[in-house]
Formats: structure tokens, C-alpha cells, sequence
């Protein structure tokens, strides 16, 4: 199928969600998700496997904590992956999308308690496809995000600003029309260079040696996941956010990808274990650790030129401070 198949098809999926019966919810699980899928949730949710484990552990019980859940695309767009750092384009056929999941919470949550107020949960989920079927998938919601719309904060103050994570601003993100290839492999082909050269040649000792600025545009808006906050300049992204990670996480490196596609302007990149690196440094009030680490995340970026505009960020918070030792559920 084509990659407009697949987006009909996730979007289908995503609709079904949005609706208020969990019945019809459940079919739509066994319809698009195959028995033999492998699904990445969250943390504490983790890995699910099949239609029925990702309906009955996650999906089922977040739709009867929020029952007039919907989803709020920012957005929505495919393609095939070059997730190896060798260069080969895998033949994986992703499809991406990203906004806020909008509701009133009425019942708990993973413990979360119900809250009277609008939520507006950011997430981000990436489906790969197998002829019109998903055979693996990963999820990110932010939690930390939430806990802070409900005034149980966890984590300090966020350096960036927080609650900031909007639409693309010079473009529709919702793809739902085929784009210029041109355009797709120029995207693709900076993004390469950006994860794979760029980021992993930082020298321990000064950020210019990664030489993000010939990636990013010096009024890049960065829009980091809760505790991190936004950056709305290349300056604020690197005092606000690389300073303080690089002091955490000092050789930390950008592995192969389970997912690295574009479409037009737009790119997108997940990983379960994305980047590893060791925590050597105290990261937002919790002391080093000394331990290893293995980051799941979400990025998305806009290309305008030949830099990046704009980049959300969802990193799995809660499962990289419990391997830094710290159950943040349990504050």
C-alpha cells in the first residue's frame, strides 16, 4: 500500500479513538493493529503486543479516565525509513502524528488523579505498516506535562517556556496530500546529516564542535517536552537545554533508528533506545548516578531553507529518571 494508504489508514484509527464507545474503539484495534504487533507505550506501560494488549492496557482504561478524549493533530505525515546510520533506506513504511490529546479527566489514571479542568496532553505516535496492517508502533505521552496542568509538579520549575508545544507556523503539519520528492530529499538528507554527523561529534568540552548552528536557524523554536520547556531562539535552546543536558549526559550518542523519514518539508525520528549515554552530571534536581541510559523519543522538525525552523520534542521523562533511580509516579 502506499504511504497515502497509510495515512488514511492512521488517521482512521486515530478517529475511532475520538469516539466515545469503547466498543467501537476495540474493533478498531483488531482492525488495523495485527495480532503479531509490537507497540511501545509509555512508561509504565511499555511494550504491548497485539490488538488486544494495547486495547485492554492502555487505550481502555485512558478512554474511561477521559471519556470525550479527542485527538488534536498539529501533525500527520509518512514515508520510508533511513533510520541506519550506514545510510540505506530500510523499505519500513512509517506514518507519524503529534498535537494534543484534549479531554476532562473523570476518573484516574495510572493513579493520575481526575481533574475537573480542559486538559491538553501532548502526544506523539509513530505506526509502521505492513500491506494496510501496523506492525509496530511507539507511543509517548507527556506525563510531566500533565502533572504540572494539574498543579502536582515532580520535577523543578522548567527552564524553557512551559505548556508550548503549537502547529507548525509556516505550513500546514497535517500531510494528507502527496509532497514534492524533491523537497522530501533535501529533508531527509539534512536530517541524516544533522543526527548522525552533527550530534555525535560533540568533544566533551564545547558545544560549537557539534555545529549545530549550521543546522538549526538562530531563531529556532525548540519545543521541549515538560520539565524542559520551549527555547524560541538557537540561544535559549542551548543555555536552556543543551548546557544542562550535555553536563548530565556527556557522551551520550545518537544510535540507528527504528524510524528517520520526511515528507516535504517535514521530518520525523523515533527510537526506543534513540540515544544511550551515561548519567555523569545532575539533571533537573536529581544527583549523577553513574548509570547507563537508554532515551526513547519523538522528534519532529520543519525545514525552511536548509535549516531547521522548528523541532518538537517528546522524550519518555518518566522512564529515563527511573533508570537515573527516581519514580516520579511515586511523588
Amino acid at each position: 500500500m502506499s504511504n497515502q494508504d497509510n495515512k488514511k489508514q492512521a488517521m482512521a484509527l486515530w478517529r475511532a479513538i475520538d469516539s466515545e464507545s469503547l466498543e467501537l474503539l476495540e474493533s478498531a484495534c483488531k482492525k488495523f493493529f495485527s495480532q503479531s504487533c509490537i507497540w511501545n507505550g509509555p512508561a509504565p506501560i511499555y511494550m504491548q503486543h497485539g490488538a488486544s494488549d494495547i486495547f485492554e492496557n492502555f487505550w481502555a482504561p485512558l478512554k474511561r479516565a477521559i471519556p470525550n478524549l479527542k485527538h488534536e493533530f498539529h501533525m500527520v505525515f509518512g514515508g520510508s525509513s533511513s533510520g541506519d546510520q550506514n545510510g540505506k533506506i530500510d523499505g519500513r513504511n512509517w506514518v507519524c502524528g503529534t498535537g494534543y490529546l484534549t479531554g476532562c479527566a473523570v476518573e484516574s489514571f495510572l493513579g493520575i488523579p481526575p481533574s475537573p479542568k480542559m486538559l491538553l496532553l501532548r502526544w506523539g505516535e509513530f505506526l509502521r505498516f505492513e500491506n494496510g496492517m501496523i506492525v509496530e508502533g511507539q507511543f509517548i505521552l507527556d506525563f510531566i506535562d500533565w502533572f504540572d496542568q494539574i498543579n502536582l509538579s515532580v520535577l523543578p520549575s522548567p527552564r524553557g517556556k512551559p505548556f508550548l508545544y503549537p502547529h507548525p507556523t509556516t505550513c500546514s503539519g497535517v500531510l494528507l496530500s502527496p509532497q514534492d520528492n524533491s523537497e522530501t530529499n533535501k529533508t531527509l538528507t539534512l536530517g541524516r546529516d544533522f543526527l548522525f554527523g552533527a550530534l555525535n561529534k560533540y568533544n566533551g568540552k564545547n558545544l560549537q564542535s557539534m555545529g549545530v548552528q549550521d543546522f538549526f536557524h538562530k531563531k529556532v523554536k525548540w519545543y521541549g517536552p515538560g520539565g524542559i520547556g520551549a527555547c524560541l531562539n538557537l540561544r535559549e535552546f542551548e543555555d536552556y537545554h543543551q548546557k544542562p543536558w550535555l553536563v548530565a549526559f556527556p557522551d551520550r550518542k545518537v544510535q540507528n533508528l527504528d524510524s528517520l523519514f520526511a515528507e516535504g518539508n517535514l521530518l520525523a525520528a523515533s527510537g526506543v533506545v534513540a540515544v544511550r549515554a551515561t548519567q555523569m552530571g545532575p539533571y533537573l534536581g536529581m544527583p549523577a548516578s553513574g548509570k547507563s541510559i537508554e532515551f526513547s523519543g519523538l522528534d519532529f522538525w520543519l525545514r525552511s531553507g536548509n535549516k531547521f525552523l522548528e523541532n518538537w520534542v517528546l522524550v519518555d521523562m518518566i522512564d529515563l529518571f527511573l533508570q537515573m533511580g527516581h519514580d516520579l509516579f511515586a511523588k
